[in-house]
C-alpha cells in the first residue's frame, strides 16, 4: 500500500463522531488589475503558463478569475500516477488537441472524457498536476509534453514543486529559441525566476527571496504589462534602429575612403586626415546616434497599452532582419557614392588640394548621416535638436581647427 493509501486508512479511524466547533479560511485575493494583464500579455501573442503549488480545484478557479481560462476553452486535464498511464494521457491528448473537436478532459488513471467538445478554432487549455510532471520530466516524455504544450494557448500546472517549475522553464528553453520570462513572489519560485532567460520578483508578504535572485523587481503583477508592451516595444525597436544605423553611418564613411581609392588607382595616400577619422565615431556623429537611442520614441505609451497587438512587431523581426539589413547596405552604397563624386565634380577641374577636397567629402558625409538620423526621428525634443545640429556645427569647427594647426594635420 502507499503512503497516501495509508494516510487515508489513518484518518478514516481517527476522523470519526467529531463536532465541528468552529472553521476558518485564508483569503488569497488576485491582486488589482491581474485579469486585465493576463488579457492584455495574451492578446500581445505572448503565451501564458501558470506553475503553482495549489491543488487543482483552486487553481481552475484562479484562473478562471484572472481570465487566465475562458468559458470558451477547450480543457484538457491530465491527472496520471505512472509512467505509462502518463504516455498514454499525452498521446491521447496530442490526437484530440489535432482533431477538430476536442474532448475537454483527460484523465490519466480511468481515462473517463467529459464536458463539452469545441470547434477545431476554441482555444485548448492543458491543466497538469505534479505527479504527472514527476513522470513526464527528465524522461521521454518531455518532447510529447512540449508538443502538446504548443498546440494549447494556455498551461496550466499545479501541485508543482520548485523544481519542477525550474524544470518546466528548462523544457521550453531546450526547444525553442523564444525567449522565456519567469515572474514569481515566493522562495519557492526562485528556481524558476534564475532558469528563465529573464526573471522578474514580485516584492511581497512572502519575503524578498524571489526579488533578490531576479532581473526585474516590482510591487504587483500588473506592472508587467507596461515592462514588456511598453518599453520592451520600445528597447526593441531603438535597438533594431540603432544597429542598422550604426552599419550604415560607419559604412558610408569607409566607402568613401574606397571611392577614393579607386579613383587614385589605389593610392596609399588618404584626403581626409587621421584626426578626422578618429573624430568621426567620437564627436561627429556618436552624441546623435546616443541620444536618439536612448530617448526616441515611435508610439505613445497610451498606444501601446490600448493596443497589445502592438508588442508583435518583436515576436516578428519587423525592426531588424536580414531583409533591412540588405537594404540599408544597398543604401549606404549609393549613398556613399553620391557623397564622393558631388564634390569631387564640383571642383573638377580647380586648383582645390587635396586636404580641402578631403574637408569636403568629411563635411559630406556627417552632414549626410545625421539628415538621414533626422528624417528618422520618431519624436523630436530639445536634447535631440542639440545633439544632430550641434554634432554638425563641431564638426565645421573641429575641420578648421584641424586645419589651422600644421602639427595636426595628418596628410603629407
Amino acid at each position: 500500500m502507499g503512503r497516501a493509501s495509508l494516510l487515508r486508512k489513518v484518518a478514516n479511524n481517527i476522523e470519526n463522531n467529531l463536532h465541528i466547533l468552529g472553521a476558518s479560511g485564508i483569503e488569497d485575493k488576485l491582486q488589482q488589475g491581474v485579469p486585465e494583464a493576463i488579457e492584455s500579455l495574451r492578446t500581445a501573442g505572448i503565451k501564458v503558463w501558470v506553475l503553482t503549488g495549489d491543488k487543482q480545484e483552486t487553481a481552475i478557479s484562479i484562473g478562471y478569475s484572472s481570465k487566465l481560462l475562458t468559458s470558451k476553452m477547450t480543457q484538457i486535464i491530465i491527472n496520471s500516477k505512472s509512467m505509462e498511464s502518463c504516455r498514454k494521457s499525452l498521446e491521447d491528448a496530442i490526437i484530440m488537441s489535432k482533431k477538430p473537436t476536442t474532448t475537454s478532459a483527460i484523465s490519466g488513471t480511468t481515462n473517463n472524457t467529459g464536458g463539452t467538445s469545441g470547434a477545431g478554432s476554441t482555444p485548448i487549455a492543458l491543466i497538469m498536476d505534479g505527479t504527472s510532471l514527476v513522470y513526464i520530466l527528465d524522461s521521454e516524455l518531455e518532447e510529447r509534453l512540449f508538443q502538446l504544450s504548443c498546440n494549447c494557448s494556455v498551461v496550466l500546472c499545479c501541485r508543482v514543486a520548485p523544481l519542477q517549475k525550474a524544470g518546466i522553464v528548462s523544457l521550453v528553453k531546450k526547444r525553442t529559441a523564444d525567449m522565456t520570462l519567469a515572474i514569481g513572489d515566493g522562495a519557492n519560485d526562485v528556481s524558476m525566476i534564475q532558469m528563465a532567460d529573464v526573471g522578474v520578483g514580485i516584492s511581497g508578504q512572502e519575503g524578498r527571496q524571489a526579488v533578490m535572485a531576479s532581473d526585474f523587481a516590482m510591487g504587483q503583477f500588473r506592472f508587467l504589462v507596461p515592462l514588456l508592451l511598453v518599453h520592451g516595444h520600445w528597447n526593441y525597436q531603438r535597438m533594431g534602429y540603432m544597429i542598422l544605423y550604426n552599419f550604415y553611418r560607419n559604412a558610408v564613411f569607409v566607402l568613401v575612403l574606397f571611392w577614393y581609392v579607386l579613383f587614385t588607382s589605389f593610392t596609399l595616400t588618404t584626403a581626409i586626415t587621421e584626426w578626422s577619422s578618429v573624430l568621426y565615431s567620437v564627436i561627429y556623429t556618436a552624441l546623435p546616434t546616443i541620444v536618439v537611442g536612448i530617448l526616441d520614441k515611435d508610439l505613445s505609451r497610451r498606444t501601446l497599452l490600448k493596443y497589445p497587438q502592438l508588442y508583435r512587431a518583436g515576436q516578428n523581426q519587423e525592426c531588424y532582419n536580414k531583409k533591412l539589413f540588405w537594404i540599408t547596405m544597398i543604401d549606404t552604397f549609393w549613398q556613399s557614392a553620391v557623397a564622393f563624386f558631388i564634390p569631387l565634380l564640383a571642383y573638377w577641374g580647380s586648383t582645390i588640394d587635396t586636404s580641402s577636397i578631403g574637408d569636403l567629402w568629411t563635411l559630406a558625409v556627417v552632414i549626410l548621416v545625421n539628415l538621414h538620423l533626422a528624417m528618422d526621428v520618431n519624436r523630436w525634443n530639445w536634447l535631440t535638436h542639440a545633439a544632430i545640429w550641434g554634432s554638425i556645427i563641431a564638426t565645421f569647427i573641429c575641420v578648421m581647427v584641424i586645419d589651422a594647426l600644421p602639427f595636426l594635420v595628418g596628410y603629407w
